[in-house]
């Protein structure tokens, strides 16, 4: 019997691909300084138009002129005491919103006949201006801070909740079958299953919520005599002081950075990092 002489060849395969994963890289000081050059350039934009009068300073004031404002508002404490008010109000009302708002928006995700019924409602409220309740509301409460509370609550409610209700009705239905094979029901299926997974959806409905809660706020106290931002606003509407309009403003859009950049940027890219949805940078 002949024996099969066997070849064996060296075959050379190709090296695996290897994934290299890069380290997210720190913002450079160049970010921030394309950010500063940003303000710098629309300030000096500004002040040129300011110094060629193209619009009288009643109407648009110098950037000079509303740093002056802000100096004298803070230094006799007039700002500060506005923003005082105005942060507690918009405080208790947005956190009352959060609140009720990601419990309604969980029920109706799961609640069929919810979802049919209130859910509807929902929807259809959500296209009321929020100042529309401000008169309901001053029958309700009178002319004090909790109907300005009210308004402001109303203002970010349905937004947090329909945000809630998205984020649950997008939950891949492979994680409510197997928290069921595990064991995983009631009230331990929404703390342990479906709150974290809907959490990027309802962070972005409190988003939204807080810009809503932000302009219901200044509206409300706007339409009344009462002490706050949205008062000092229309205080400068009344002596026509454009200065104190824009200084106020600009206090406005910088609590919004803060509070975007401190708490809702940091919130996010925490729940981001956790689901591993972070586009790293190169």
């Amino acid at each position: 019997m002949e024996s099969e002489s066997l070849t064996v060849q060296k075959i050379t395969l190709p090296k695996k691909e290897q994934v290299v994963v890069h380290p997210r890289k720190p913002i450079h000081w160049k970010d921030y300084l394309v950010k500063f050059g940003f303000y710098v350039g629309v300030v000096g934009i500004w002040e040129l138009i300011a110094l060629f009068h193209v619009w009288p300073p009643y109407i648009l004031p110098s950037p000079v002129s509303v740093a002056q404002t802000l100096y004298y508002g803070f230094e006799d404490k007039s700002l500060l005491f506005g923003i005082g008010i105005s942060m507690e109000r918009l405080i208790i009302g947005y956190s009352i919103a959060i609140v009720l708002g990601v419990l309604l928006g969980l029920a109706l995700g799961r609640v069929r006949y919810l979802e049919q019924s209130v859910g509807s409602a929902v929807l259809g409220l959500q296209t009321l201006p929020s100042i529309t309740w401000l008169p309901a509301a001053i029958l309700w409460f009178g002319l004090n801070q909790a109907a300005i509370i009210f308004v402001v609550f109303m203002g970010s409610f349905l937004s947090i909740a329909i945000s809630t209700e998205a984020g649950v009705k997008h939950i891949p239905p492979l994680f409510i079958k197997n928290a069921g094979i595990l064991g995983i029901k009631g009230w331990r299926l929404y703390w342990e299953v479906i709150l974290p997974a809907s959490l990027p959806s309802i962070i972005t409905g409190m988003k939204l919520g807080w810009s809503f809660a932000w302009r219901s706020l200044m509206a409300g106290e706007m339409l009344f005599v009462n002490l706050g931002l949205g008062y000092l606003l229309q205080l400068g509407r009344d002596l026509n002081d454009m200065s104190l309009i824009f200084a106020v403003m600009v206090i406005i859009v910088a609590i919004g950075m803060i509070v975007d950049h401190l708490i809702f940027g940091l919130v996010e890219k925490a729940v981001k990092g956790r689901w591993g949805l972070l586009v790293e940078e190169h």
